[in-house]
């Protein structure tokens, strides 16, 4: 059951509005939720997705009334770089600009689809709507990801990922000198109260950890940092809240401040750099690097210490 309070930047909206919001369904699928009492306001099941939210209310959704979207189909046309494969597992190097599993506004055209056209059988590896995935990167993050190939394997790295045991490590651009070098980030995430389409570090949030590590400092035509940051933890746009609640967004990051004059990026500055994880079949430590893209190592090029 997802249940929020309806903030004043969204009050006047429609229910269903809100609802596709809150579950990234489409307006109709929403709709048909609300049809299906799928939905509450103030503990009062509504019928109508055309009834207009106020501030404050109390909107609950059962997300399991939504219509059952069809199951994604394998697609050749994708490219999608290929790192290393077994019967285990699969790490690829996604590009930016690349959505990871289908979802409302994405139907196909996804990482998920890209694979099953290469592994059918990863269908039957977890969650059908988007199998053998075990974490997630932005649409314009690109780096390194791995693809659980099998049953255990997915079993053996949502494990992993819930003990801390994978190593995630990033690059970023964030504007700004941080005091301390080398730092923890231990804030917890959660929806932005303000704003349901953003996260933010909020009080009721999840746990959320980021380590960083200065790389270098530059002073033109801007004052920016290089970055690794390493996930101790994975919620939705982590390092990007943290970094932006420390008062350094991500270059190129419009949804959390990263958009300045001095350095331009084509994206948010973000690249899954190294990947490392314990062999579901062999217990071998196996540890992936990717270098920066050709467009952030442009925007580096810029820079000057």
């Amino acid at each position: 059951m997802i249940r929020e309070e309806i903030p004043a930047a969204l009050a006047g909206e429609r229910l269903d509005r809100i609802v596709a919001l809150l579950t990234d369904a489409s307006r109709s699928d929403a709709a048909a939720l609300v049809a299906a009492g799928g939905a509450r306001l103030d503990g009062v099941v509504a019928m109508s997705g055309k009834v207009r939210v106020t501030i404050n209310q109390v909107v609950e959704i059962d997300p399991t009334q939504l219509p059952q979207p069809q199951l994604p189909q394998a697609d050749a046309s994708i490219e999608l770089p290929i790192v290393y494969a077994d019967d285990d597992v699969i790490v690829i190097d996604k590009p930016a600009g690349l959505v990871v599993h289908p979802g409302h506004g994405h139907p196909d055209g996804t990482v998920v689809n890209a694979i099953l056209a290469r592994y059918p059988d990863v269908a039957d590896v977890g969650d059908p709507m988007r199998p053998g995935i075990v974490h997630r990167l932005d649409v314009g993050t690109s780096g390194l990801m791995v693809v659980a190939h099998s049953q255990r394997a997915y079993d053996s790295l949502v494990s992993a990922l819930a003990a801390r045991t994978v190593t995630r490590s990033y690059l970023t651009l964030v504007w700004g000198h941080l005091k301390s070098p080398n730092g923890l980030i231990d804030a917890p995430i959660g929806r932005d109260h303000r704003d349901p389409l953003r996260m933010a570090v909020v009080i009721d949030g999840k746990p959320a950890r980021t380590r960083y590590r200065t790389i270098a400092n530059y002073r033109e035509p801007a004052d920016v940092s290089e970055l690794e940051c390493r996930l101790e933890s994975g919620r939705t746009h982590q390092i990007r809240v943290h970094l932006a609640a420390t008062g350094h967004p991500v270059v190129g990051d419009g949804a959390y401040g990263g958009i300045r004059s001095g350095v331009v990026s084509p994206r948010p500055f973000l690249h899954a750099a190294e990947l490392a994880f314990v062999h579901p079949g062999t217990g071998e430590t196996m540890t992936f690097k990717s270098p920066l893209p050709r467009d952030l190592l442009d925007v580096l090029l810029e820079l000057h210490e």
